[in-house]
């Protein structure tokens, strides 16, 4: 089962492992990323749209804390499911996607 982080208890996961890279790994398309994107504070912003993930991998380190995150939820943890299987251990899924995160994180972040 992947676990479910709210945006506002992001850092607290990423705390859990402070030796490894902490990524969020933004799985919107490119116009969706230009109409709304998290600041990265603490973390690598990776922007790469969820059919790109399975030939782009290569991108993303085995080791790092990834938090897979979309519009509301659905498609990042489509995103975090795959790279559990393919290895990746400390995978979370953003509770409620960059909606949420413009909720509970950040409130200049634009809600579409």
């Amino acid at each position: 089962m992947i676990e479910q982080v709210l945006p506002a208890a992001l850092n607290e996961w990423f705390d859990r492992s402070k030796a490894a890279p902490h990524v969020v790994l933004d799985v919107r398309e490119p116009w969706e990323v230009q109409t709304a994107s998290v600041k990265p504070k603490g973390f690598t912003l990776l922007p790469i749209p969820m059919n790109e993930v399975p030939s782009r991998l290569g991108e993303l380190d085995t080791d790092a804390r990834i938090a897979c995150l979309c519009h509301h939820g659905s498609r990042s943890q489509h995103v975090a499911a795959f790279l559990v299987r393919h290895g990746y251990e400390a995978v979370a899924n953003v509770a409620g996607g960059i909606d949420a995160w413009s909720l509970q994180r950040d409130t200049s972040v634009p809600r579409y």
